[in-house]
C-alpha cells in the first residue's frame, strides 16, 4: 500500500482509477476505514474519477513517526494531513468527499484552504460555522451519550480496554438494525485495538468539551484562523441519512446562508448515520450529480 511520509506520519491510503482522471478525495468517518467507500469508489473510478482514500490519523496502518507528538485529532490536523498528502502526491486541486470526521476534515479544507478544495460533498455531519463546538439542544445530546461517556476517566478507560466493542455499539445504534455484516465490521476493525486509535478517538471528543486535554501548539495558528471564517466559498453537498440515530437530521437543517457558493441538502431515505455504506447506488448518483455540476471531468 502506498504511503506519504509528512512531518508527523507515514500517512498511508488506496488509490483507483485513471491515472489521469480528475482527483477526488474521500475521506472517512469515526469508527470507519476506508473500506467502508469501496462500492462508491468504484461508481466514480467507473466515471472517470481518481479515487484516493486515506487512512486518517490513529487508523493503521497510518502511523506516527514519533512517540512523543501528541495525539490530538481537531478538524485542523486532519486538514493539515489531507494537504500534506495532496502536496506529496503533487495535486493541486482536488474534490473532497467525507463522512462524520471526514466531513469535519472537508468543511476545514474549505475555510482555510480554498484553493485547493473545487468541491465538498459531507456526508451525516452538519457545517459548524467557526469551527465551534455547542452545546446542542436536550435530544441531540442523548444522541451524543458516547462523547459524555468519554469525558469520564472510567469511560476513557473502558474504551482504551475495549475499544472494538465501544465500536461495534455505534454501528448497531446509530444505523437500522441489520445494515451490516459481521465480517465486514470486523475487517473494519481490525486495527482499532491499536493504542493510537483509542487515543485519538479520546483526544477528539474529550477536547471539545474538557478545557485541559492535550493539544498540539504546532496547529494553533490554523485553529485561530477557522474560529474567523464563518461563511464558505465552495460549492457544497450534505447527504444526510432520514434515519441516522446519531447526527439527527434537523441538525443540518437551515444552513443555506453559511455558503457563499451554493449548498444542497439530500435526505437518504432509510438510511442512519453510513449513508455511503447502507444506500451506496445512490450515495453515489448523488456524488457524480454533483461534481459533474461543479468541476470539470
Amino acid at each position: 500500500m502506498p504511503a506519504i511520509r509528512t512531518e508527523l506520519l507515514d500517512l498511508h491510503y488506496e488509490e483507483e482509477g485513471p491515472a489521469e482522471g480528475p482527483p477526488v478525495l474521500l475521506l472517512h468517518g469515526w469508527p470507519d476505514a476506508p473500506r467502508g467507500w469501496r462500492l462508491v469508489a468504484q461508481h466514480l473510478q467507473a466515471a472517470g474519477w481518481r479515487t484516493i482514500m486515506p487512512y486518517l490519523r490513529g487508523t493503521a496502518p497510518t502511523r506516527f513517526l514519533f512517540p512523543d507528538t501528541p495525539r490530538v485529532a481537531p478538524g485542523v490536523a486532519l486538514a493539515q494531513d489531507a494537504i500534506d498528502l495532496l502536496d506529496g502526491l503533487q495535486i493541486r486541486q482536488v474534490a473532497v468527499v467525507g463522512h462524520d470526521w471526514g466531513a469535519r476534515a472537508a468543511y476545514t479544507l474549505a475555510a482555510l484552504f480554498p484553493e485547493r478544495v473545487t468541491a465538498v460533498v459531507a456526508l451525516a455531519l452538519a457545517y459548524q460555522p467557526r469551527g465551534h463546538f455547542t452545546l446542542p439542544g436536550f435530544a441531540q445530546s442523548r444522541l451524543f451519550w458516547y462523547q459524555w461517556f468519554m469525558c469520564t476517566e472510567a469511560g476513557a478507560a473502558a474504551v482504551r480496554q475495549d475499544p472494538v466493542g465501544f465500536a461495534r455499539l455505534q454501528w448497531q445504534t446509530w444505523s437500522p438494525p441489520g445494515w451490516f455484516e459481521e465480517a465486514e465490521f470486523a475487517a473494519t476493525a481490525a486495527g482499532f485495538s491499536e493504542p493510537d486509535w483509542a487515543a485519538i478517538t479520546l483526544n477528539a471528543y474529550r477536547s471539545r468539551w474538557l478545557p485541559d486535554e492535550v493539544s498540539d501548539p504546532r496547529y494553533a495558528g490554523l485553529q485561530t484562523r477557522l474560529h474567523e471564517i464563518e461563511c464558505l466559498s465552495t460549492p457544497t453537498l450534505l447527504l444526510q441519512g432520514g434515519v441516522d440515530t446519531c447526527d439527527g437530521p434537523k441538525e443540518s437543517e437551515g444552513l443555506d446562508r453559511y455558503f457563499q457558493a451554493g449548498y444542497q441538502r439530500r435526505l437518504v431515505e432509510g438510511a442512519g448515520h453510513f449513508p455511503h455504506r447502507e444506500a451506496p447506488d445512490a450515495v453515489a448518483q448523488h456524488i457524480l450529480v454533483f461534481l459533474s455540476n461543479n468541476t470539470r471531468v
